[in-house]
């Protein structure tokens, strides 16, 4: 039957999938150089796999059971087919690296380009708290040590990290910006050559889009689907759309797009951290660092204290608690436990455009181009216990201080269960309204005037936006109204269960103001660059010479009307005295959460599960907030804590490579050696205050390398491979860290950040050693060991230092910050000099002399035909230590470690393909890792990421009519329902867990 004879069908499928991209679309209405791959030439010689593979759709092989003199053309299709064209690649290859086919344009094994990726071997996935992967790391260095080029051209894009904006510099790239529907193929080389850019010392992504003469002829491909969330019971559409057409073997055009809308809902714990008390206690006590001292226990009884105390009896906070002084000081609870809702809308469109034109043999011209937008509007609603700078003070928010009782500690001090009487609660609801737009353009042009020489040249030019506006509106309870936590640790939840004497749902509780702040943040990218690329010589030996030239720029600004807000809204101090919401008209303003369920995905309980959220949109009808917003002055501090500044780079490289074909002992020997040269200008362009005045501080530097490489393989037999090679390799430092200055935007005036704009780019020394046995088909056995020797790697510690060190005037800083640090210098009465004194955590880049990565990659894909017709696995596992310098950290020798390293991670597949029906299974384990070093909040103490596994479902069932061209599709996503959980130190001090849920996709794929 042919598409022909049905049009009314193709018709009403085609329409059904159009509108579905539509309904995404509407809401947002408003050096192509030849693919680098793994191996080392764009000229198809024995030394690189497949420049432009045939999809893998149609991949064939020769049948042995068939005689010498004919070959018998077996068509593989499907999963089966995509791992045979990754393991063509593989064996092929001269360097070290892996690949993903797509099984046909749309057919990428995930819903994203990161999870895609976290499919190769010594891959590691990070996950925003929704559990959509975002970026990905390497051999275990972070992602910003990975190089992610767009058809063999550097990129960025402006976006940072995911729904709470916790993301880097810009090196990295969130990858779940990029739908799979629109890529083909995907290579991760993680042993450079000379010819490719450089950038990573962990390895090198390259991302190559669909194009029309993957697949010659007329073909359109509709995927239209539904994906629902446990977390909220909400469906959301998802589509592709994907055409192309080739006329004859000399132009081809493909058209693409796809769109997502999901309504999204996280349960959630956070903390912000641990702390213990300033407690006088006499010798040894109260000591920071090691201690932490975040905040202060009341001395005298508090009103509403109740049982039996007189206001303002002195107080034996050795016999209310159970403990010691000395263990009081020293125990630890959460500075901000908190239940955290995160509720709103995430959409995003990408197009994706290709044209190719084959005038001749010789002649080959492309171009490539790429755009997507993408915005999420959230709203984060946070029920704080305040601990944090808790205590004794003059200001509107002063709490008065805890008085604690019958506590218990384990023993490392973390308190696991007790009663805090005269607490407090601030509900916190910060607006996260964020919009990200990326153009990317990539030309190219290949000639080959004759068999033996090769030109290409490419150009490319991206450019990327991002904006986000996050008010925050903070409620607090009345001070000293006789509000008690139960703290209880020992449940082994996931989360401690924290609950409240009060409700704290209810909006005549007695809520007064907290805070108000209006905070922007504005991000642009843009680069530009053109190679080229000159190869002469033949298949068993050749020459390549080539030149780059790459810009890069990178501006992060943020803008603050804080104060002139908080003035209007509350007035300042914030008492609600006066403003347009004054205290009485709070509650008009305030709801409960419009659930009735949160934390249901939980393993364990939660404490408060029903709390205020203020209708946000009357908040900000009410208090003008609109023209706060547009007109906010520029800030030296983003609200994410993060540096803010320019960055502008220029990089001029050149190379040369040396390829060659040879035999020894009667087997073939490939060899890949030569050397790149860049020369790279920066110019940092950072915000400073002078008094009053925000200035711009510019700092210029310049650096050079040699960067070797050498890639060998040998056919040790018909299907033994085996592979060494040797490189220096080279990733420029981390664009937040060299912007220059001080950023201090933390509310509650604890925790700063410090850049350093002399931060030399790390380099590295690489051995890599390993090899293949192919079993056939696409099945192979693989073992591969490496070793990195990184010179300049930088981590960030925290060091206490005190505020007036920061030069900061006082009188800049936010009213919050400005009576926080009031408070904890004495309150009202306190000098200059004790505010000056007041220490400040500061986030700081540590430079570490070396550190050394060592670790073990091994795979094993084997089709199971012999057994089972369409069986088969692949697994994957890599291992990984490393070794650092001891560095001074508070006077202390310290050895710290690369964040994010695990130690064990595994990757097993399973899958059936037969009789049109296609199932995978698939698992990830990520061993656990240290997030961040310590010192913590001035304790010793590191954050860990637990280990975590996550299994997924795909499954296909391709129906009978229409030349078979329709499927329907399912995809089950966290089937186990896994957290995602980080801590502090030890494994019941929990710093943050969130439940993203599972989901699941059903739709139609139907290809004509």
């Amino acid at each position: 039957m042919t598409i022909a004879r049905r049009p009314a069908i193709r018709v009403a499928l085609l329409g059904a999938a159009a509108l579905n991209v539509l309904a995404v679309a509407a809401p947002l209405a408003a050096q192509t150089a030849p693919d680098p791959s793994l191996g080392v030439t764009a000229q198809p010689a024995p030394t690189q796999a497949p420049q432009d593979p045939a999809p893998a759709q149609t991949d064939s092989v020769a049948d042995p059971s068939v005689g010498q003199g004919e070959t018998e053309e077996i068509i593989i299709t499907g999963i089966r087919g995509s791992l045979q064209s990754a393991t063509n690649a593989k064996r092929n290859a001269v360097a070290f690296g892996d690949s993903i086919f797509a099984e046909d344009i749309g057919k990428l094994p995930a819903t994203n380009l990161a999870e895609t990726l976290n499919r190769i071997p010594g891959v590691r996935l990070n996950r925003d708290i929704s559990g959509e992967g975002t970026q990905v790391s390497i051999r275990g260095l972070g992602p910003s040590f990975s190089k992610v080029l767009l058809n063999g051209a550097q990129f960025a894009v402006a976006s940072d990290g995911g729904t709470n904006g916790t993301g880097g510099g810009n090196r990295e790239v969130d990858l779940d910006f990029f739908p799979s529907e629109l890529f083909t193929r995907l290579d991760v080389n993680k042993s450079p050559v000379a010819s490719m850019l450089e950038g990573g010392i962990a390895g090198t992504v390259n991302l190559r889009n669909a194009r029309a003469f993957d697949n010659p002829g007329t073909h359109v491909t509709v995927v239209a689907q539904g994906a629902y969330t446990d977390s909220n019971d909400r469906i959301g559409p998802r589509g592709a759309l994907v055409a192309s057409h080739t006329f004859g073997d000399t132009f081809g055009i493909l058209l693409g797009v796809a769109g997502v809308h999901q309504k999204l809902r996280i349960d959630g714990y956070d903390t912000v951290g641990f702390t213990d008390a300033n407690l006088p206690c006499g010798a040894g006590c109260n000591v920071s660092p090691p201690e932490s001292n975040g905040f202060v226990f009341a001395n005298t009884a508090p009103a509403n204290l109740g049982r039996g105390f007189v206001t303002g009896q002195p107080l034996d906070l050795a016999a209310t608690s159970g403990l010691s002084l000395s263990q009081l000081s020293k125990a630890i609870i959460p500075r901000l436990g908190r239940p955290v809702l995160t509720t709103g809308t995430r959409e995003r469109i990408s197009a994706v455009g290709s044209a190719e034109w084959r005038p001749s043999d010789a002649l080959h011209l492309v171009v490539d181009g790429i755009y997507a937008k993408s915005r999420r509007d959230y709203l984060r609603s946070n029920m704080n216990w305040q601990v944090r700078n808790s205590g004794p003070g003059t200001s509107p928010q002063s709490t008065g201080g805890m008085v604690p009782f019958n506590i218990q500690v384990d023993q490392n001090n973390v308190v696991t269960s007790g009663t805090f009487a005269n607490s407090s609660f601030f509900s916190e609801n910060s607006i996260f309204n964020q919009d990200t737009e990326f153009w990317n353009v990539n030309p190219s042009i290949s000639w080959r005037p004759n068999e033996r020489l090769k030109i290409d040249l490419s150009g490319n030019w991206g450019k990327s936006n991002f904006f986000r506006e996050q008010p925050t509106f903070a409620f607090q309870t009345a001070p000293n109204s006789g509000v008690e936590v139960t703290y209880d640790n020992t449940t082994n939840s996931p989360q401690p269960i924290i609950s409240a004497n009060r409700d704290l749902g209810d909006p005549n509780l007695g809520w007064q103001w907290y805070r108000v702040n209006v905070q922007n943040v504005r991000r642009e990218t843009e680069t530009k660059g053109a190679h080229l690329d000159v190869y002469y010589g033949d298949d068993t030996l050749n020459v390549k010479i080539g030149a780059a030239y790459d810009e890069a720029a990178r501006s992060v600004r943020a803008f603050d009307n804080t104060n002139a807000y908080q003035l209007s809204v509350c007035g300042n101090p914030c008492t609600g005295n006066t403003g347009t919401v004054p205290t009485s008209a709070i509650p008009q303003y305030l709801n409960r959460t419009g659930i009735d369920n949160f934390g249901h995905l939980s393993r364990g309980r939660f404490g408060v599960t029903s709390f205020i959220v203020p209708d946000i949109a009357r908040l900000a009808q009410a208090t003008n907030y609109a023209q706060f917003r547009d007109t906010a002055p520029e800030a030296r501090g983003s609200v994410t804590g993060g540096a803010t500044g320019d960055v502008f780079e220029k990089v001029y490289g050149g190379y040369f490579e040396l390829n060659g074909v040879s035999e020894i002992f009667g087997r073939e020997l490939r060899a890949n050696a030569g050397f790149r040269y860049v020369w790279t200008d920066q110019r940092v362009v950072g915000p400073s205050q002078i008094g009053s005045t925000i200035v711009d501080i510019t700092a210029n530097s310049s650096y050079q390398e040699v960067l070797p490489s050498l890639n060998l393989t040998y056919d040790v037999a018909r299907n033994l491979k085996l592979r060494f090679a040797a490189s220096k390799a080279l990733t420029r430092p981390d664009a937040g860290s060299i912007l220059p200055g001080i950023t201090f935007s933390d509310p509650s005036a604890q925790i700063a950040t410090a850049g350093n704009p002399q931060l030399q780019p790390y380099t590295s020394d690489n051995l890599d050693l390993g090899g293949e046995f192919y079993t056939g088909g696409a099945g192979y056995i693989g073992v591969a060991l490496f070793r990195k020797n990184i010179q300049g790697f930088t981590v960030t510690v925290q060091q206490p230092t005190p505020f007036g060190d920061l030069n900061i005037p006082l009188d800049s800083l936010q009213a919050t910050q400005r009576q926080a640090l009031i408070d904890r210098a004495g309150g009202t009465n306190a000098s200059a000099a004790a505010i000056a004194a007041v220490p400040i955590t500061v986030n700081r880049p540590i430079n570490l002399q070396s550190l050394i990565i060592k670790g073990v990659e091994v795979t094993w894909n084997q089709p199971l035909d012999f057994a089972i017709k369409g069986l088969g696995f692949q697994a994957n596992g890599t291992h990984i230590t490393q070794d650092s310098d001891p560095v001074l950290v508070n006077g202390t020798p310290q050895t710290l470690v690369a964040s994010g390293v695990p130690k064990w991670q595994y990757n097993v597949q399973g899958y059936y393909e037969d009789h049109g029906l296609s199932l995978s299974l698939n698992y990830v384990w990520q061993g656990g890792v240290i997030a961040a070093n310590a010192p913590q909040n001035n304790l010793p103490l590191p954050l860990r990421a637990d280990s975590r596994g996550q299994l997924d479902l795909s499954a296909g069932y391709q129906l009978p009519f229409l030349d078979n061209g329709v499927r329907l599709t399912l995809d089950v996503l966290n089937i186990t329902n896994e957290p995602i959980r980080t801590t502090f130190g030890y494994d019941n001090a929990a710093y943050s867990v969130y439940y993203p849920g599972r989901q699941v996709l059903v739709g139609l794929r139907a290809r004509f």
